[in-house]
């Protein structure tokens, strides 16, 4: 159990304090872990994937709405699963499910294009269809880890607890993109076609060891959502604090949504920029700019580690919402300063650890979200907050894409900082402290 006296100033501190943790939660935590290392080696990379297998920015778009969709309704369908055969059990339909979507992306690469005459299924359909198990691990957990955090943290450190789990499982997003970095050195592809082989594997650990590991007897992750009769009146029942930050988020996430998809493509179709460097005793490395994105995004993740425990007890002295604005700042901002940034090698460095920045802000941002909630009620809480905010976030990744190819990059990703930055200032206004942090 996380304890009060537990202190998190540091990585290394986040680690000692993961590792205190239930069995139950460590398992599920270490399960986590394998499914981002897998989903994240895949996710980021998929857009370039998609126009390798002949998409258009649009369909990438319509892929990232996709995504939004899921987001915002497999919780609910995943906790009602979960009620009627129990934690252990969804978990592991859940996470071969998941592998069973890696596989999809995998064959999508050797499937032709199909003629069904009033309309032809084109080989990135598929990426689609895997999409839609891929994800099924990944949405059941939200409200059961955020319920998890809440019961075994003081209230005025929950951010600390968050920063120690997210500091875990973050090291697999630091992990991911490095090892995908070297598989694709030298262009995306055949490289990736191992990177989902790779996924499929980390999948099925994550499976096994959560099945076999797990005991439920006395977890409550499974009745944490009672299902879409509980909706309304869990939107009614959203403590005050979080009307205003819902609101700012809900910005903020739509202008992320608009452009996540695309950074790669920032990357490797408009700058078509890689890495070069003379490293001793080695020689000369040259990344192709896949590769290079990779770098971008393991400098992005170092940049969150080291930033996540010393911002959440900055927090205890702060106070929460200075640290969740900081976050949401660096998500408006960073879209329309990487569209416009020189085509430089260290300039584009320097603007992916400015954008890890926004992790920084995130033990306090779910603290904020969980942290005013009646104890016991910390899943359904979450579950009603990240229901409203994917539902009205859905259409972004499709607006985005269409800017992008309707008008110009430049348009999508400026109109995404402006959306980006009405939230910003939202919750400067009007965003509430939580009083344990006051």
């Amino acid at each position: 159990m996380m304890t009060e006296r537990a202190e998190v100033s540091g990585p290394v501190d986040a680690f000692r304090q993961f590792f205190s943790l239930e069995r139950d939660v460590l398992v599920l935590s270490l399960a986590m872990f394998a499914f981002s290392l897998g989903f994240q080696m895949t996710n980021r990379f998929l857009s370039e994937y998609l126009v390798y297998l002949g998409a258009t920015a649009v369909v990438v778009g319509a892929f990232a709405t996709l995504g939004n969709v899921i987001g915002a309704v497999y919780p609910y369908y995943g906790g009602i699963v979960s009620d009627r055969v129990g934690s252990r059990y969804a978990l592991t339909v859940f996470g071969f499910l998941s592998a069973i979507g890696f596989g999809i992306w995998l064959l999508a690469a050797y499937v032709p294009a199909i003629d069904l005459g009033v309309v032809t299924l084109e080989p990135w359909v598929w990426v689609f269809v895997g999409l839609l198990l891929a994800q099924c691990w990944k949405s059941f957990g939200i409200g059961g880890h955020y319920a998890i955090v809440k019961q075994a943290t003081e209230p005025g450190r929950l951010a600390r607890g968050f920063a120690s789990t997210e500091t875990f499982r973050r090291t697999a997003f630091l992990i991911a993109p490095l090892i995908v970095a070297v598989l694709v050195a030298d262009d995306l592809m055949p490289g990736f076609l191992w990177v989902l082989a790779i996924g499929i594997v980390f999948a099925l650990l994550g499976t096994i060891l959560q099945h076999y590991l797990y005991e439920a007897d006395e977890d409550s992750v499974g009745s944490e959502f009672e299902g879409l009769s509980r909706i309304l009146a869990d939107l009614r029942a959203l403590p005050e604090p979080l009307r205003p930050l819902l609101v700012a988020d809900t910005f903020v996430r739509f202008a992320n949504g608009m452009v996540y998809a695309f950074f790669i493509l920032v990357i490797t179709q408009l700058m078509e920029i890689g890495l070069t460097l003379s490293v001793p005793a080695v020689g000369t490395i040259d990344l192709a700019p896949a590769a290079f994105f990779g770098v971008l995004l393991g400098v992005e993740m170092t940049v969150a580690l080291l930033t996540m425990a010393p911002a959440a007890k900055v927090a205890e002295y702060t106070g929460l919402k200075p640290v969740v604005g900081l976050g949401f700042l660096v998500y408006a901002a960073f879209p329309i300063v990487l569209i416009f940034a020189p085509e430089n090698v260290w300039v584009l460095v320097a603007l992916f650890a400015f954008s890890g920045l926004r992790f920084a802000g995130l033990p306090a941002h779910k603290a904020l979200i969980v942290g005013p909630a009646e104890r016991g009620a910390g899943g359904r809480v979450t579950g009603s907050y990240y229901l409203v905010r994917g539902a009205v976030v859905i259409p972004s990744g499709l607006l985005g894409g269409a800017l992008w190819e309707f008008a110009t990059p430049e348009t999508s990703f400026g109109v995404a900082s402006a959306v980006g930055m009405v939230g910003v200032v939202y919750f400067a206004i009007f965003g509430q402290e939580f009083e344990a942090y006051r």
